[in-house]
C-alpha cells in the first residue's frame, strides 16, 4: 500500500497553518512534537506522573505488612527477583508500546486486532476502581479535616463509644490461690479480696482500640453488611466530591495542567514520610517496630515457603500499575525518541524503594505504640484499611502534638492517592480522545468534568452505611484477576503473535540499534520467564480462591454473584471483540483468523516523518477512525 502524506506537514508535528494548533484546548501546543495529541512539556512532567501513578495507598499500607509477614529483611530478595523477571519487563513493554504509536491502551491494539478486547478489559477495569479510589480518597479527606482539633477525636473513648472501647487491656477473670487452694474468679472478685492472679492464667475481655471504634462508628457508621444499605453519609459524599472537584481541576488541560500538579503530588509525599521516620525513630519502642520489620526478626528460611515467592510477585505486579492501561496512556504523549528503557528502570526502582523506605516509618512509629499499650508489635501491626484508618492514627494519636503528625499523615495519604487517580482518569480522557479526537480538541474540559462528574455519581454507593463492603468487593474482584488476564493476553499477544523481535526492532526505532546481549535479558522474560510467573499467579489466584469478607462479616451470596459479575464484565470483551474481528474479516475461518492477527493497515508510528522504511506503507491515522481496524492489511514485514 502506498504511503499517505500528512497535507500541511513541514516536519515533525510542525505545521504551516498554526491556527489548526490544538493548544487552545490545553492539551497540544505549537512546541510539541504531536500537534494532534500533544506531549508532555518536558520529561519531568512524565517521570513524576509515572512515579505519581505506581507509588500509591499499596507502597504505605500493604508492602510494610507483607515484609513483616514474610521474613521481613528476607522478602526483600523475592522481592527484587520478582521485580526483575515479572514487574520490570512489563512495565518496558507498556511504556515502549504506548509511546511507539502515540495512542491509549484501546486504539494500541491496532497492533494485534484480535486482542482489542484485551484494551477494552484494561480501560473498564480502571473505571471501576477510579469508583472506589477516590472513595478512599475521600476517606483520608475526612480524617483530614477530623485532624483539625486540640484532641484527635479518636484519641480516646468518648460519647460513641461503647462497654468494648479501650485503650488498655481489661482482665476478664485468672486463677487466684486462696487459703492454699487454687481458685477461679472473675476479676472484680481477685480485686475486692486483695488476691493476685497466677501468670499465665489471665483472661481478658474483648476490647476495641478507640481509633477502630471511631472508624466503624462515627466515620463510616457501619452497618452489619452489604445487606443493610442504609443511608449516604452526608460528610463522605461531601468529600468524594471535593476529591473528584480535585481530581477534574488538575485535569481539565489534561497533561498540561496534571503534569505541573505532580510537583507537588509526587514529591511531597517523601518530605512526609522522611519527617515521620525521623519522629518515629526518636519514640521509645521504634527500634522493636523496626526488628519486627527488617531486623532481628528476619527469617531466611521463609524463603523456602512458595507463598512468599507468590506474595512478593504479587506485590510487585499490583505496585507498578502494569496492564491497567495507564503506562500505555501516558506514555503515549511522549516525544517518539525519549528512551523509554531509562525511564521504566527509575520508575520501577523508585516504586520500590518507597515502599521500603514508607515500611522504616510505618514501623518505627507502630513499635512506640506497642511500647505505649504493653502489647508485641505482632498485635498492633495490621494491613490494608486497618493500618491507614486503625492502627496508624491511634499510634499518632498517642505523640505529642498528635493533631500535626495526624494531619501530615493524612495529607500523605491524599496526595499518593490522588497521584494514582489522576493516572487513572487520564486514561479514560486518553481513550475517548483516541476514538473521539474531534470532540476532545473542542469539548476537552466538559468531557473530562462529564467523567468526573458520572463517576462521583456511580461512587454514592460506596458512601453509603454499606459502603465499604462495596468498595471491599470491587477491589476483590475487578482489581484481581481481570488484571492478571489482561497481563497475561498482553504479554502474549505482543511476544507470540505480533512477534518479540520484531516488537525489539519497533523499540530501536525509538531508543536506537542496541547489542545482541543488551537484549539478551528482556528475550528471556518476555518470551519465557514473565509470561510463565504471571500465569503461576492467576493459576494460584483462582485455586486459592475464597469468597470475599470484610474482617469477621460474611458477604450474601448475591453480593458475592455482583462481584462475579463485575469481573465477567469486565473480560467478557476479549472474546466478544476477537470473534466480531473474525466476523467482519474476509476469507475462510483460517484466513480470517489470520488477518486479525496481523497489525491493522494504520499500526506504526503516529507522526510521518517516525515511520521510515518499515512503515513508510502504513494508512495515516488521521484517514482512519481510531475504533476501527480496516479489514484491508497493507502490513509488509
Amino acid at each position: 500500500m502506498g504511503m499517505l502524506s500528512l497535507p500541511g506537514f513541514l516536519s515533525c508535528g510542525k505545521k504551516k497553518d498554526f491556527s489548526l494548533s490544538t493548544e487552545k484546548d490545553g492539551h497540544a501546543s505549537t512546541s510539541d512534537e504531536n500537534q494532534e495529541r500533544g506531549n508532555w512539556t518536558n520529561k519531568s512532567d512524565y517521570l513524576l506522573s509515572m512515579v505519581g501513578y505506581a507509588v500509591g495507598l499499596g507502597n504505605v499500607w500493604r508492602f510494610p505488612y507483607l515484609t513483616y509477614q514474610n521474613g521481613g529483611g528476607a522478602f526483600l530478595i523475592p522481592y527484587t527477583v520478582m521485580l526483575a523477571l515479572a514487574g520490570l519487563p512489563l512495565f518496558f513493554m507498556e511504556c515502549s508500546l504506548g509511546q511507539f504509536a502515540s495512542l491509549g491502551p484501546i486504539s494500541v491494539w491496532r497492533i494485534l486486532p484480535l486482542f482489542q478486547g484485551v484494551g477494552i478489559t484494561m480501560v473498564i477495569i480502571s473505571t471501576f476502581v477510579s469508583i472506589y479510589y477516590n472513595v478512599i480518597i475521600a476517606y483520608a479527606l475526612y480524617y483530614l479535616f477530623a485532624s483539625f482539633q486540640k484532641v484527635l477525636p479518636w484519641s480516646d473513648c468518648f460519647f460513641w463509644a461503647d462497654e468494648f472501647c479501650s485503650k488498655t487491656k481489661i482482665v476478664s477473670d485468672c486463677n487466684a490461690t486462696l487459703d492454699g487452694k487454687t481458685i477461679h474468679a472473675n476479676y472484680s472478685y481477685i480485686v475486692s479480696n486483695n488476691l493476685t492472679c497466677i501468670n499465665d492464667s489471665i483472661n481478658y475481655k474483648p476490647v476495641q482500640f478507640p481509633s477502630e471504634q471511631y472508624w466503624n462508628k462515627v466515620a463510616l457508621q457501619r452497618s452489619s453488611g452489604l445487606d443493610e444499605t442504609g443511608h449516604i453519609v452526608w460528610y463522605l459524599a461531601l468529600c468524594l466530591l471535593l476529591s473528584w472537584m480535585i481530581v477534574g481541576a488538575a485535569l481539565f488541560k489534561g497533561i498540561k495542567s496534571s503534569g505541573k500538579v505532580v510537583y507537588f503530588t509526587a514529591l511531597f509525599p517523601y518530605v512526609i514520610l522522611l519527617i515521620l521516620l525521623v519522629r518515629g525513630a526518636t519514640l521509645e519502642g521504634a527500634r522493636d517496630g523496626i526488628e519486627y520489620y527488617i531486623g532481628k526478626q528476619s527469617n531466611i528460611t521463609k524463603l523456602m515457603e512458595a507463598e512468599v515467592w507468590k506474595d512478593a510477585a504479587t506485590q510487585i505486579f499490583y505496585s507498578l500499575s502494569v496492564a491497567w492501561g495507564g503506562l500505555v496512556a501516558l506514555s503515549s504523549y511522549n516525544k517518539f525518541q525519549n528512551n523509554c528503557y531509562s525511564d521504566a528502570i527509575i520508575v520501577c526502582v523508585t516504586n520500590c524503594l518507597t515502599s521500603v523506605f514508607a515500611g522504616f516509618a510505618i514501623f518505627s512509629i507502630l513499635g512506640h505504640m506497642a511500647f505505649v499499650s504493653q502489647r508485641p508489635v505482632s498485635e498492633v501491626v495490621d494491613s490494608g484499611f486497618d493500618l491507614a484508618f486503625v492502627a496508624y492514627p491511634e499510634a499518632l494519636s498517642q505523640l505529642p502534638v498528635a493533631p500535626l503528625w495526624s494531619f501530615l499523615f493524612f495529607f500523605m495519604l491524599l496526595l499518593l492517592g490522588l497521584d494514582s487517580q489522576f493516572a487513572t482518569i487520564e486514561t479514560l480522557t486518553t481513550t475517548i480522545q483516541d476514538i473521539y479526537p474531534k470532540v476532545m480538541k473542542k469539548l476537552r474540559i466538559p468531557v473530562t468534568l462529564g467523567v468526573c462528574v458520572l463517576l462521583f455519581f456511580l461512587g454514592l454507593v460506596c458512601v453509603t452505611q454499606a459502603g465499604i463492603y462495596w468498595v471491599n468487593l470491587i477491589d476483590h474482584f475487578c482489581a484481581g484477576w481481570g488484571i492478571l488476564i489482561a497481563a497475561v493476553l498482553e504479554i502474549i499477544g505482543i511476544v507470540y503473535i505480533y512477534g518479540g523481535n520484531r516488537f525489539i526492532e519497533d523499540i530501536e526505532m525509538m531508543i536506537g540499534k542496541k547489542h545482541f546481549f543488551f537484549w539478551l535479558w528482556w528475550r528471556v522474560c518476555w518470551f519465557f520467564v514473565t509470561p510463565v510467573l504471571l500465569t503461576a499467579i492467576l493459576v494460584w489466584s483462582l485455586v486459592t480462591f475464597s469468597t470475599p469478607t470484610y474482617g469477621s462479616v460474611l458477604y450474601p451470596t448475591w453480593g458475592t454473584a455482583i462481584g462475579w459479575c463485575m469481573i465477567i464484565f469486565c473480560v467478557i470483551w476479549i472474546p466478544i471483540v476477537a470473534v466480531v474481528k473474525i466476523a467482519k474479516a474476509e476469507g475462510n475461518l483460517f484466513q480470517r483468523i489470520a488477518s486479525c492477527c496481523r497489525p491493522a493497515a494504520n499500526w506504526g508510528p503516529y507522526l510521518e516523518c517516525h515511520r521510515g522504511e518499515r512503515y513508510s506503507h502504513i494508512v495515516d491515522p488521521k484517514k482512519e477512525k481510531d475504533h476501527e481496524i480496516p479489514t484491508v492489511y497493507g502490513f509488509v514485514y
